[in-house]
């Protein structure tokens, strides 16, 4: 079982991603972008997911390429900075990396980021391919050319669009992650379905059963309908000029949530309470119906989330909000929904507004 989407631009394919469910396709793939044995490759990975999976890609690598190296780095968002870009700066200077090598970032979110951020900026510019390992970067922060790190704990406040070369995705690895990073990654599979597809929603509702046990044929099918939409967005607006920005439906609450835990909670779960918040927003704003709130509350809290956050005040959740990137001005911009399955941009909130949506009982309950 594999499948294949291609991403374009100005209708010529720019990267694919391919699903399977192994690595034996990945050097393949690679030799499919015209790669020669000469070209240097460096494996970017965090400290936990090396361990697991760094060794057997390299080794399969090393069929065919001349020279492959693996940097590693200390797992955690708290990493996600200009420090441990510079240590991988360094590196490649040092093993005499050009424009015409590779990076390969095998991780997470942070380690797809990072090391697109890092290929953006060295040498200004050098290929790198994503080969993400959690539901959450498959499904969302490896499609789309988004690459950043954190500043002084604001997250993704320095980044670039910088498109990969090729995502590949291995779906077995999901079966190593803590139940927790499957929920996570859910937050941004349930956001995909709340804010393009009504029908979508409603099948990730009808097989949780299944996505709780990550059944083969049902995670291929979601992650591939994940990158779908994901896929056709961000090839109508690469540069988040319009559309694209209705992919961060409940990530201004969310990264401000994230951000106060100290980065101790996973962003699924952060953005599931921001999506809880701003689907209260909608129903307050009758843009949808009280059953569609209630329908959305009950399918986030049956895959595991938390709809509320008691630990921080909502006037500090309210006060980093002004932080984030994705404001307007002196406006903070929302994403809320028009009903389920089509989302909306609205600048039009108060503060007070904000506040009540974040401690509403109906979230409570």
């Amino acid at each position: 079982m594999s499948k294949v989407l291609p991403v374009s631009s100005d209708d010529k394919v720019i990267y694919e991603i391919t699903i399977q469910h192994d690595f034996e396709q990945l050097l393949p793939q690679l030799q499919k972008l015209g790669l020669h044995k000469e070209q240097k490759i460096c494996i970017v990975t965090d400290s936990n997911v090396g361990s697991l999976y760094a060794g057997r890609v390299k080794e399969l690598l090393e069929t065919f390429f001349e020279f492959v190296c693996i940097y590693t780095f200390p797992a955690g968002e708290k990493h996600k900075n200009l420090d441990t870009v510079n240590g991988l700066y360094e590196y490649l200077i040092r093993n005499h990396f050009y424009r015409k090598d590779l990076l390969l970032a095998l991780g997470g979110g942070v380690t797809g980021d990072m090391t697109g951020f890092a290929a953006a900026t060295f040498l200004r510019g050098i290929d790198f391919v994503q080969i993400p390992t959690t539901l959450l970067s498959q499904v969302d922060s490896s499609i789309g050319g988004k690459t950043g790190v954190d500043f002084m704990q604001y997250k993704n406040m320095v980044g670039a669009f910088y498109m990969p070369k090729l995502v590949y995705m291995n779906l077995s690895v999901l079966s190593t992650l803590p139940k927790v990073q499957i929920i996570s990654g859910m937050g941004e599979v349930l956001k995909h379905g709340l804010i393009k597809d009504k029908f979508y929603f409603e099948w990730l509702r009808l097989h949780r059963n299944e996505i709780s046990r990550l059944d083969q044929e049902v995670m291929e099918e979601l992650v591939y309908r994940s990158c779908e939409i994901k896929r056709a967005i961000v090839e109508r607006d690469p540069k988040e000029m319009g559309e694209r920005a209705l992919l961060n439906f409940g990530h201004t609450i969310g990264h401000a949530v994230e951000k106060l835990s100290d980065f101790k909670l996973y962003h699924g779960e952060c953005v599931a309470v921001g999506m809880a918040a701003a689907s209260y927003l909608s129903f307050q704003m009758r843009y949808i119906s009280e059953e569609e709130l209630n329908l959305i509350c009950e399918t986030l809290r049956s895959f595991g989330f938390r709809l509320t956050t008691e630990k921080f005040d909502p006037k500090d959740i309210l006060l980093a909000t002004k932080s984030d990137k994705k404001r307007n001005g002196s406006k903070v911009r929302f994403i809320l929904l028009s009903s389920v399955g089509d989302a909306c941009i609205c600048e039009d909130l108060t503060d007070d507004q904000i506040c009540e949506a974040l401690v509403s009982d109906v979230l409570k309950s």
